[in-house]
C-alpha cells in the first residue's frame, strides 16, 4: 500500500500514548503509522518513517524516563483559522473557544511487563475529564491510558465511574508505548514551526477525509534545555471526536517537563490492582447508547479492515 493511501487512512485516536489509531480490525490491533506498531509498515511504503529534506532539524528525541503535567485543551471555536501549536493558554484563541482540564503523563523505556511481552511503559492520566476522541457525549470522568510492553489498557475510577464502564478494559493488545525516536514517523512541518514566535519544531499528519481533516502533531522546543540538554516537548494536539464529544481540536500542552522514573507503585501497578487476568475489550469506539446518543465512531464503521 502506497504511503499516501496509508496517510488517508490514519485517523487520530490514542498517544503517547494510545493516542493514534486507524484501519481497525477486530482483534483490537490498530494502524498507527509506526508509533504504537508495525501494522501496514514495511519496505513499500518505507517503513511508515517520515522523508526529511535536507533543510529540515535534526529530530528531537524522548529521554528515557520522563513525568510531566500538562494542560488539556478542547478547542471548539475558530481552530480553523488558528491550528495548533498553541501557547499555554492559548495566545490565538478566547477562553470561549475552549474547555480547560489538566493531567499527568509518565513514561519508562526500562520498564519489562512480567508476562515478557515487549518493553517500555507509559501512563497517561486525565484528571476529572477523559480523552475526548471517542463518541462519548459526557467525558466528565477521570480515566487512564496504561500501555505496559505490547499491551494498552483503560482505567476509571470509583469517584467518577460512568456506570456503563469497567474498572479496567483492555484496549489493544499491540499497542506499546511510543519509542524514543517515535517522531521520524511524522512530517515536519516549517509552517506549524512558525507558531509561538519560531520557538519550536513542530510535526504533523494533517489529513483530509471523508468526516473532514484529520490532525496528529507534536510540537518540541526548537532549543535544548535541562540537564543533560535536551529538546523538551511542548505540547501534543490531535483531532479528537467532533460530532458527540465536541473536540474537534484538542491540545496536551507540558508543563513540568522532568527527566525523573515513574512510581511504579503510582502508576503500572495500578493494571494489577484494577485488572482481572483477562480484562474485557474496551468499546470506546461504540459505546453503549447511554454515553453516545446511539451514535458509532463514523471513522470506526468505515476503516474497518477487510477480510
Amino acid at each position: 500500500m502506497k504511503t499516501r493511501i496509508l496517510y488517508r487512512l490514519l485517523l487520530l485516536v490514542l498517544l503517547l500514548c494510545p493516542s493514534l489509531v486507524a484501519q481497525a480490525d477486530d482483534s483490537a490491533v490498530y494502524f498507527t503509522m509506526g508509533v504504537h506498531n508495525t501494522l501496514g509498515c514495511d519496505a513499500s511504503n518505507g517503513n511508515c518513517i517520515a522523508k526529511r529534506a535536507p533543510s529540515d532539524p535534526s529530530d528531537p528525541f524522548f529521554p528515557a524516563y520522563w513525568i510531566s503535567d500538562w494542560t488539556m485543551y478542547r478547542v471548539m471555536h475558530n481552530y480553523q483559522k488558528n491550528p495548533p501549536p498553541y501557547s499555554n493558554p492559548p495566545a490565538t484563541l478566547a477562553p470561549a473557544d475552549y474547555t480547560v482540564s489538566r493531567g499527568t503523563s509518565y513514561y519508562d523505556t526500562t520498564y519489562i511487563p512480567a508476562d515478557g511481552d515487549g518493553f517500555g511503559a507509559m501512563m497517561e492520566h486525565y484528571e476529572k475529564y477523559c480523552l475526548p476522541i471517542f463518541p462519548i457525549k459526557n467525558n466528565n470522568y477521570t480515566c487512564s491510558f496504561v500501555s505496559l510492553g505490547n499491551k494498552a489498557y483503560f482505567l476509571t475510577y470509583p469517584q467518577d465511574r460512568p456506570k456503563d464502564m469497567p474498572a479496567c478494559c483492555m484496549f489493544s493488545p499491540m499497542n506499546h508505548p511510543p519509542r524514543q525516536d517515535f517522531i521520524k514517523h511524522l512530517p515536519y512541518s516549517a509552517t506549524r514551526s512558525q507558531h509561538l514566535d519560531a520557538s519550536v519544531q513542530a510535526y504533523a499528519l494533517d489529513l483530509d477525509s471523508p468526516q473532514g481533516p484529520i490532525l496528529f502533531g507534536y510540537a518540541f522546543y526548537n532549543k535544548a534545555s535541562g540537564q543533560p540538554p535536551y529538546r523538551q516537548p511542548q505540547s501534543f494536539y490531535f483531532s479528537g471526536d467532533a460530532s458527540i464529544a465536541n473536540a474537534p481540536i484538542v491540545s496536551q500542552n507540558y508543563t513540568g517537563f522532568r527527566i525523573a522514573k515513574p512510581d511504579p507503585a503510582q502508576t503500572w501497578a495500578q493494571v494489577a490492582a484494577m485488572c482481572p487476568s483477562n480484562p474485557p475489550p474496551c468499546q470506546l469506539f461504540e459505546p453503549p447508547t447511554g454515553q453516545s446518543n446511539g451514535h458509532k465512531a463514523q471513522w470506526n464503521k468505515l476503516m474497518q479492515r477487510k477480510p
